[in-house]
């Protein structure tokens, strides 16, 4: 004989209304209960007897369903935080060291935008960061930040640098991004302190690896390759038997899989890179016996188009083990971008992003996603690389395109944009100047160039003069965000702080794993049940 539930304190709930409002009671226990005419529904509290004249029959049980949990259990244990949710490393300190002490303070795991910084600027925020963590109170471990590294082929110079300092200053995790394959630099930071301990190889440094594609994801996977290890032995770096463990375990203990985002993106969909990468990084830390080894699996993380608790949801339910936001963070008051490009941000729609030439690989045709609506960035930036392309040097261009080039874009004559460049690379990497000396076409690169990466840094400033240029690396989730929130508290950008955006998202990410429970049940959810509207939070 079964189980029968009999109703005490409130009643079985059946109706629609009822149901909806049972799969927001994410953290209470329910039974899934049958009615004599064999409708299901859903039952809270009461008693359960096995008589058969009493209740209603159970024919399951869910237990309490908490937004913590959604990942992999891992993720929160080794790196030290409360929930598995990245708050993403936005480039030019978009992602501040405030951004991160919050994240910190409200049990996630932030990441310091140092992309396109100077060592010095990026030791600063580590300083903020530091200071700042170490004032929080129920936040999570000292240890639980980290801080971009990216791949910079132009000036690797420059990302050994940013690798000296994270080893100087202990900084323990990083989200490697732009990667199209392993560099000494990002290898010399995974190889840094590895050691064994009670017959497993413990990592001092943890490595994110954001990747969008299953060739590149490879390269972290795979233990790293003596090709590099030794040069770097060689140099000093690591030590011998660091690279002999090195030699035995992947540089990435975590995968972020990166699909339709702002700034550098492939605009994958994330229902169709995931799963690849994901099969991948299993067969892959079987094959190289990665668990066995070092005692924890590679985690695989999803990010991209991640604006709303139904898209965290279906996330987590590829089997995510994290999830990381990006484009819905620069519309927070923590984030780095001034006020007027937030209020854009605040605006955005499905369809207001578009691609546009990147500054950093610029010659390579690489492309950023960035933010459409309210400036004419994309469109005067793809017109500096047809120019690229067609023209072997600055003097060749047509007149009537250099008028326009001058007056429009740059707003100064191209000798007087190449005086500034020049100046700018003086300080930063001399061999640029002498190598634009000896090829006009690379002179022209770095002129255009830098409107490019300027541009971003006038919608950092909020330059009221160049409005009409901003830059911000933006993907569709702003839009989708945008449409969830519109007529809540989480509408005006005052409100918008990282806390409560990603407190939200994993709250009704949670209601809409309910919901699907109780459907996968043959409870007759309606699509009420699904629906999360973002309210004040306090967790």
């Amino acid at each position: 004989m079964g189980l029968r539930f009999a109703a005490t304190d409130e009643p079985v709930r059946f109706s629609p209304a009822s149901l909806a409002d049972a799969a927001r009671r994410i953290r209470e226990p329910c039974l899934v209960v049958e009615s004599d005419d064999g409708g299901r529904g859903v039952a809270f509290g009461g008693t359960l007897t096995t008589t058969a004249s009493s209740g209603v029959p159970v024919l399951g049980s869910l237990p309490p369903l908490f937004p913590e949990h959604l990942g992999d259990r891992s993720f929160s244990e080794i790196h030290g935080c409360r929930f598995p949710y990245v708050v993403g490393e936005m480039a030019n300190g978009i992602a501040t060291a405030r951004m991160v002490v919050a994240a910190h303070k409200a049990g996630l795991l932030g990441f310091f935008g140092a992309a396109g910084l100077a060592p010095a600027r990026v030791e600063a925020n580590l300083d903020e960061i530091q200071a700042g963590i170490a004032q929080n109170v129920g936040g999570g471990r000292a240890d639980a930040w980290g801080t971009n590294l990216i791949h910079s082929p132009h000036e690797p110079d420059l990302e050994m640098a940013v690798v000296d300092l994270y080893l100087r200053r202990g900084v323990t995790r990083v989200s490697a991004s732009a990667y199209m394959d392993l560099t000494p630099m990002v290898v010399r930071y995974a190889a840094s302190g590895l050691r064994v301990v009670d017959g497993r190889i413990v990592r001092r440094n943890r490595v994110f690896a954001k990747i969008s594609r299953p060739e590149t994801a490879a390269h972290f996977l795979q233990p790293m390759p003596s090709s590099l290890l030794e040069p770097l032995v060689r140099a000093g770096h690591i030590s011998a038997d660091e690279a002999r463990l090195a030699a035995r375990v992947p540089a990435a203990t975590d995968l972020t899989v990166e699909a339709d985002s702002g700034g550098h993106t492939d605009n994958q969909a994330l229902p169709c890179v995931f799963p690849a990468v994901k099969q991948l990084a299993l067969q892959l830390s079987r094959k190289h016996e990665v668990q066995a080894l070092t005692g924890e699996p590679i985690r695989v993380g999803a990010a991209g188009g991640l604006g709303t608790p139904d898209a965290v949801a279906a996330a987590f339910a590829m089997g995510a083990a994290y999830v990381l936001t990006g484009s819905v963070n620069q519309s927070a008051v923590e984030s780095g971008l001034s006020p007027a490009g937030r209020a854009l941000l605040c605006g955005v729609r499905l369809g207001d992003v578009t691609m546009a030439p990147a500054a950093d690989m610029f010659e390579m045709g690489v492309k950023v996603q960035v933010l459409k609506k309210g400036s004419m960035f994309a469109n005067r930036a793809h017109k500096l690389y047809d120019l690229y392309r067609q023209c072997a040097s600055l003097e060749a261009i047509p007149a009537a395109d250099k008028q326009k080039l001058e007056t429009e874009v740059l707003r100064q004559s191209v000798d007087d944009a190449w005086a500034a460049t020049r100046s700018f690379f003086e300080k930063r990497d001399p061999r640029e100047i002498v190598k634009a000396e000896q090829s006009p076409k690379h002179k022209m690169a770095l002129v255009f160039r830098s409107y490019l990466g300027q541009a971003s840094k006038w919608a950092i400033a909020g330059d009221e003069g160049r409005a009409l240029d901003f830059q911000i690396w933006c993907g569709p989730a702003m839009g989708s965000f945008n449409a969830w929130v519109e007529g809540t508290f989480l509408a005006p950008v005052e409100n918008r702080s990282v806390a409560q955006i990603g407190w939200n998202l994993l709250e009704g990410a949670a209601v809409v794993t309910r919901a699907q429970q109780l459907r996968s049940c043959g409870v007759p959810v309606s699509d009420d049940a699904f629906l999360f509207r973002p309210r004040l939070l306090e967790v």
